[in-house]
């Protein structure tokens, strides 16, 4: 059975997609094929939702006991968009009180081609997108974007979701080759700040989990 949906320090993850616009040099697929004994390479790249509901059915109970479902796995998951709709369609109308967040790198209006966010409002309680770095260039240097103009695509996206009203949150990764990535994690949370959205500074697991 394929792991769609796998936990870490008791919080359920789901994973839902190996496809993403982004390479980043931190990324834990790029150290080893799973998050603690869960296997997160797919045997197609995109999950289907009927898939990923079964799997949430089995675990029900340990799911509400932490209240909360995140979207995070080998991929992007707005990359696969409209099976996340569905999934948060389940859990919204059959687990009310569960939470859902997504992780994102901000690339969702650019891989679908419409503006996402007033179809996320309504599904998802709060996104966290990943800014990576303070400028353009450290971005790239960092992410390995495979779509032109990436990091502007990633800004405009946090500032439409901060407007939609959705809880949003910009991240970082600090402490992963920090003599290669000088990221300035003080502009880093300006531009967060700036933006609307709250600010989060992630330290870097080496052997990822």
């Amino acid at each position: 059975m394929q792991n769609l949906l796998y936990f870490l320090y008791e919080k359920a993850y789901i994973n839902i997609t190996n496809a993403c616009t982004n390479a980043c040099g931190f990324c834990v697929r790029n150290i080893k094929d799973d998050v603690k004994g869960a296997k997160l390479w797919l045997e197609d790249k995109n999950a289907k939702a009927e898939d990923v509901i079964l799997q949430i059915k089995e675990n029900k109970e340990k799911i509400a006991a932490n209240n909360e479902l995140i979207f995070c796995g080998y991929g992007e998951p707005l990359a696969n968009f409209e099976e996340v709709k569905k999934v948060c369609k389940y859990v919204k109308e059959n687990m009310p009180d569960v939470k859902i967040r997504i992780n994102t790198n901000g690339h969702g209006n650019f891989i679908n081609k419409r503006n996402i966010l007033p179809e996320l409002v309504i599904l998802a309680d709060s996104i966290s997108i990943s800014l990576n770095a303070q400028n353009e260039e450290l971005y790239n240097k960092i992410s390995n974007p495979k779509i032109k103009n990436a990091y502007q695509e990633m800004l405009s996206f946090a500032k439409i979701a901060v407007l939609s009203g959705i809880d949003t949150t910009m991240s970082i990764v600090t402490g992963f080759k920090p003599d290669e990535y000088k990221i300035n994690v003080s502009e880093c949370e300006k531009i967060a700040r700036e933006i609307g959205a709250k600010f989060r500074n992630r330290e870097w697991i080496s052997e990822g989990y």
